[in-house]
């Protein structure tokens, strides 16, 4: 597969031979959304926290005599049925959201997104990527420039200038291959790879 290597201003200037497996493979929406989904809920932390019968603050004391009042039965007024009783099942703070995803579905995924990507003409590869300074008027001149809104820019190994010159636009995000994840590819509306970034990715999703 073949491909195009644009410039500075967005121009198509040449091609490079791609891996059919990692950039020419057939959209699976499935699998797709169930990598995104685990990814998501493997990054969840368990932050929320519910209180259980004997959390709750309440008296001791039975709210009314066992029989003969016509009413039901009530021990304390801790109980999951009366309002400002505790929970049945509370939610805990050392919950586990992680979800399991095998190794060979999760480069099967990603190389269905990175195929789907260069498909709808999403994925831009160039040269390299660099800025002379860490300002962050520089690459978002260079992002306009390219005709680009928004983008994901990969490269093999993060410059430092890059790296801090992204930091303050809500619309760019440097990562490096290693760091690449299936949520930020679908996320962006243009990737960014550098040539030596789209070897990385060949070696290690092959």
């Amino acid at each position: 597969m073949e491909l195009k290597i644009i410039d500075d201003q967005g121009q198509s200037q040449a091609t490079i031979a791609a891996s059919d497996a990692l950039f020419g493979r057939e959209f699976n929406r499935a699998l797709v959304h169930q990598i995104v989904t685990a990814y998501q809920a493997n990054g969840r932390r368990g932050t929320r926290a519910q209180k259980a019968r004997g959390d709750v603050r309440h008296s001791g004391k039975k709210p009314w005599r066992q029989k003969g009042t016509g009413r039901a039965r009530a021990g304390d007024t801790a109980s999951p049925l009366w309002r400002g009783g505790g929970r049945i099942f509370p939610n805990l703070p050392d919950e586990n959201f992680a979800q399991k995803v095998n190794r060979k579905m999760y480069r099967a995924g990603m190389c269905s997104i990175l195929s789907q990507l260069a498909r709808e003409d999403r994925l831009k590869v160039v040269d390299s990527f660099v800025v002379e300074a860490p300002k962050t008027r520089l690459l978002a001149r260079k992002i306009k420039e390219m005709g680009l809104e928004s983008a994901l820019v990969i490269t093999d190994s993060v410059d430092h200038n890059l790296y801090l010159s992204a930091r303050n636009l809500a619309n760019v995000e440097v990562r490096d291959v290693d760091h690449a994840d299936p949520v930020s590819l679908v996320h962006f509306r243009n990737v960014i790879l550098t040539r030596k970034a789209v070897a990385r990715f060949e070696e290690l999703l092959k």
